[in-house]
């Protein structure tokens, strides 16, 4: 049995041979990072705010190179990190959900990158509503798959409460992934409205996504003690 906790999550050649077109994606970027550099000025945007406004730039070999390299380092992270996971055997138990985080960051990641490099390069391009729409769509993906998620270390909804408790633990994935669903769908909704309080309703949904499974958690957690 102890054997088979050790073998039961594992990288290789099949898993990578899959997920070719994420290494395509990552190299395209580092090859677009290569190509665009001459041609970029020397700050890049960097950080917009609620209405949509450059409020920070980098300097261009940072806003440039960075993106594409931490694109490949969540990726190798998702991929390795459950190697070294005490819960490392209950990772066969949700392998198709754990692959559509890889999958998910890394578009994320480089849709967002191409949008950024787009207005580096002086093109119009609302990137308010794109990062709104992104974000939104992708914990919705995250909301729609996190009831599928197992006891672990690495990702999911770690509390004291659910890391301590398995039932805890798939009570709250189950629940919490129909608030992600939820919230991520009012999101969607508010990402085409310019006004400024739409951008105070989309981050208010993301903090109450964020805050209710973790208290209800807790609730759930004291309720059994207290049987």
């Amino acid at each position: 049995m102890e054997r088979k906790d050790n073998t039961s999550y594992r990288v290789d050649w099949n898993t990578l041979r899959k997920e070719w077109p994420l290494w395509l994606i990552m190299g395209g970027l580092m090859l677009s990072a290569v190509i665009l550099y001459p041609n970029l000025p020397a700050q890049v945007p960097g950080h917009w705010n609620i209405y949509g406004e450059v409020d920070a730039y980098y300097p261009k070999a940072f806003g440039v190179f960075f993106p594409p390299l931490l694109a490949l380092g969540l990726y190798l992270m998702f991929l390795f990190l459950p190697l070294i996971d005490p819960k490392r055997s209950n990772y066969q138990r949700f392998t198709g959900a754990y692959a559509v985080m890889r999958w998910g960051w890394v578009i994320f990641m480089g849709i967002l990158y191409v949008v950024t490099m787009m207005v580096s390069l002086g093109y119009s391009v609302d990137i308010g509503l794109m990062v709104k729409v992104l974000v939104a769509v992708l914990f919705l993906i995250i909301g729609n798959y996190m009831g599928q998620f197992r006891h672990n270390y690495f990702v999911g909804i770690k509390t004291p409460w659910t890391l301590a408790n398995e039932e805890v633990w798939q009570a709250t994935h189950r629940f919490g992934g129909k608030i992600w669903v939820a919230g991520s769908l009012v999101c969607l909704v508010m990402a085409p409205i310019s006004a400024a309080w739409s951008a105070y309703v989309f981050l208010a949904c993301i903090v109450i996504m964020a805050v209710i499974p973790v208290v209800y958690s807790y609730l759930l957690f004291a309720r059994l003690q207290s049987k």
